[in-house]
Formats: C-alpha cells, structure tokens, sequence
C-alpha cells in the first residue's frame, strides 16, 4: 500500500497539529464547553507566509495537487483570515505559491483518487483536466452523474459509452439502461458523443420532443441525430408511450459558443450540460477554459456541483 509522500509528514509537527496542553484543553472546555480555539495568526510578512503554506497544505491533500488553483483562491482565504483587503500583497503571494508548488514536484499524490456511486477517478483521470489535455470518459461520465444529483434526477445523462453501446448492438444493446429509469419523465436528457477524438453533444427536449445537437467546433453529425432518434422511438415503444413515437423534431444550435483550439471540446460539453440543465444562457468562451476546468477539477474532487441554481429552479 502506498504511503504519502516524504516530506508531507512533517507538517504535522507545526504548532497549529499539535494538542494544546492538557490542563489548556480541560479549562478551555470546562468554561465554553467548546474546544479551544488556535491561537490567531500575527498580521506581519511572517504569519501572511505562514498562513499561505497552511491554506496550500490543506489545498494540496484535498485535491491531490495544484491543476485547480488560482492565486485569487489564495488572496480571498488571506483576506478572510486577517479580516483585510492584501490585494497588495500579490507578489508575495505569487512567490510563495511558486515555492511551495516547487518544493512538492518531487512528491505526487500517486495514491490519490476520488470515489462516488460507482464513479472512480484517479489523479491521471483528473490531470486530464489541466492545461491543454484532453479530457477522459471518466471525468465526463463522473461530472455527468453530479449533474443528475444536483437537479434531484430531473434531467437524465446517459454516460459516454451510451452511444458506442448503441450504435454496435443496437437497442437490444442498451435496452437494460433504463430498466430503472423512465425518460419520459425526465425534462432534459443529455447524451455526451466521443466520436474517434471529439466530444459533441445531443440533448433531448422530452416535453418539445426535439433533438438538440451541440459542437464546439460548428460540426454537425447528422448520422448520431438519426442514431438518437431510432433509439428514442425505439425506447417510446419497448415503454409503451404512444405520444412519444412520433412528432421528433432536429435541432442544430449554431450560436453556441465555439472552441478555438483543438484540446477544449470535452470542457465545452460539460459546460454545456450544466448551463442547459440549469436554463443558463451559454455564454462562456474559450477564454474561460482555463478557470473552467479548474472548476470543474474542484467539483470533482467536492462530489458536487458549485454556483449551481436552487435545485427547484432546475429544468
């Protein structure tokens, strides 16, 4: 079984780990009835750099690295912590940052994962979320079950092996994948596409009856429409929902936001889903990628959706 890394295990000697006294702690509890409070970080050069390695240590064994940081995320705990605006203190936040990330380039989280229902993502799964990499099944199919939790299973998301599944065997391939679940019920179906090194996206409008496709590239693969659709009428009569065997409409959505690389498309589908199934205008761009994807890294690891709607506002 693999261990933490040398080097990590020293942080636990810092005052802040160790127990206060025994006499402390038992009169501190006796008159609060709470336990005793750490002793507040000085306002000087020393307890900023003091607080900044802390907030990096925690930071870095909650998501096994750096990839989803911003210095902002820095600042705002500093401001936080010391009640004060240290906007002019960024250089020095800056430095700190580069040291701390330096002295722990030797000494990965390799045991790192996180787990969820069914879900499992290593730290290669995550890395795939950083910089230009592009990103893997695992992290879509993971962000997609968040997705379905977060709108308390009102919209449905078929994970990204849905439509290989389909395509090779047809429906009695994927017949079983809705043994518990009823589409019809559902407002808003999302269906990601990984078709040889691009990710699109086809949702269905289960009360409009259309069928939406989605590219960040402006591509239109009109044979995966056709596909969704002999599923879908497929699947409307296998359940015996006579409205829904017919009356489907196409939907190409042009004016969506575009990629202008070739690294991003798997971000702008997930960015797609959680806009649509929060009935949130798409109004991201490519300049936005970077902070997406260290959002997306961050909800990951959190197992939850973040500056998501109310739930009761979901479609």
């Amino acid at each position: 079984m693999e261990t933490a890394p040398p080097g990590l295990s020293a942080s636990w000697d810092h005052h802040y780990c160790k127990p206060l006294a025994e006499e402390n702690r038992s009169n501190s509890t006796e008159e609060t009835g709470q336990p005793p409070a750490l002793p507040p970080v000085e306002f000087t050069t020393e307890g900023i750099i003091e607080c900044i390695h802390e907030f990096l240590e925690q930071f870095y064994g909650k998501y096994g690295g750096f990839t989803p940081l911003s210095e902002t995320n820095v600042l705002d705990h500093l401001n936080k912590t010391f009640q004060s605006d240290l906007n002019d203190r960024m250089k020095l936040i800056t430095k700190e940052v580069a040291k701390y990330r330096a002295g722990l380039a030797c000494a990965p989280m390799h045991f790192f994962q996180v787990t969820y229902n069914k879900h499992t993502l290593t730290l290669d799964d995550l890395s795939t979320l950083d910089d230009q990499n592009w990103v893997n099944d695992q992290v879509i199919n993971m962000y997609g079950e968040l997705i379905m939790e977060a709108t308390n299973h009102k919209v449905h998301f078929f994970n990204s092996f849905f439509y290989r599944q389909f395509v090779a065997k047809g429906y009695e391939g994927v017949r079983r994948w809705t043994k518990k679940v009823d589409l019809f019920s559902k407002t808003l179906i999302l269906i990601p596409l990984h078709l040889e090194i691009h990710w699109s996206l086809i949702t269905l409008d289960v009360s409009k009856q259309s069928i939406n496709f989605y590219d960040s590239q402006g591509i239109l693969f009109k044979f995966a429409v056709d596909n969704i659709l002999k599923y879908i009428l497929a699947e409307a009569k296998e359940k015996k929902q006579a409205v829904f065997q017919k009356g489907w409409r196409m939907v190409v959505n042009r004016t969506i936001p575009q990629q202008k690389n070739d690294n991003d498309c798997g971000v702008f589908v997930l960015e797609y889903c959680k806009c649509l199934a929060f009935m949130k205008p798409l109004l991201f761009t490519q300049e936005d990628m970077p902070r997406v994807r260290k959002r997306i890294y961050r909800e990951l690891c959190d197992c939850r959706l973040s500056d998501c709607l109310n739930q009761d506002k979901a479609t």
